[in-house]
């Protein structure tokens, strides 16, 4: 779980800015045109969540010093929401996390792998979800560990899966693998993206294993395509 402070944000960008680097990943690949797994199109899924009707009892911040604007909105068989990307470096320690590359980094997820073993952040797409509140309950809500997100930034659909829980009161957080993929800025302390994500939960949804992500990305397709069809 990470909680990052917007002057770190700014001043951040304000350095890529500076060196001309925003259309690169931290680990110097260019960002992705258009990644877009499966057939389902970034616009088809946009066009589903251009109105919210809000379940959740209050509103999220996506940083510690932003207001609480962002809602959890539902639809037939998913919730969305609309928000920034921060990173979560959390879970196995490699090369690209663990406590030297990331102030907060903890040593474990809230679910775990087939084996017992916490996500891997580097090389698994997965989102995490505000721990349970008064302002929302996912698991009430229908979604699991494990489950399916599609999670869009411009024309690019990327699927991962449920993998952590964060603060009860900010939204808006993924791996560094799921970031990375999106070409956005992967580094936990210093990268992320202020806003542009878009990020649709379907329920009642499992990818077993969790860490299989092709297989979140056959399930995503299918699930992505009912959801189409069924708002």
């Amino acid at each position: 779980m990470r909680i990052r402070t917007l002057t770190l944000a700014a001043a951040s960008g304000a350095a890529l800015l500076g060196a001309g680097l925003l259309p690169t990943t931290a680990s110097g690949h260019p960002q992705p045109p258009s990644l877009r797994e499966g057939s389902v199109s970034a616009a088809d899924l946009l066009a589903k969540v251009t109105s919210c009707s809000q379940i959740s009892n209050g509103k999220y911040r996506t940083d510690e010093e932003t207001s609480a604007t962002i809602p959890v909105c539902g639809k037939n068989g998913a919730v969305f929401w609309k928000a920034d990307m921060d990173i979560d470096c959390d879970g196995q320690r490699t090369a690209k996390c663990n406590e030297d590359t990331d102030p907060w980094f903890l040593p474990d997820t809230a679910f775990h792998q087939s084996d017992g073993k916490p996500l891997r952040s580097d090389t698994l797409p997965y989102v995490v979800v505000p721990s349970i509140s008064g302002t929302w309950n996912y698991s009430a809500a229908g979604i699991k560990g494990g489950g399916v997100v599609a999670v869009i930034r411009g024309n690019q659909v990327l699927y991962a899966v449920v993998g952590d829980t964060g603060p009860e009161k900010i939204i808006g957080e993924a791996s560094y693998s799921a970031a990375e993929r999106l070409g956005i800025d992967p580094d936990p302390e210093t990268g992320g993206t202020d806003s542009g994500v878009t990020y649709i939960l379907f329920k009642n949804s499992k990818v077993s294993p969790i860490e299989n992500h092709s297989a979140a990305v056959t399930l995503g397709e299918r699930l992505a395509k009912e959801f189409i069809q069924n708002n």
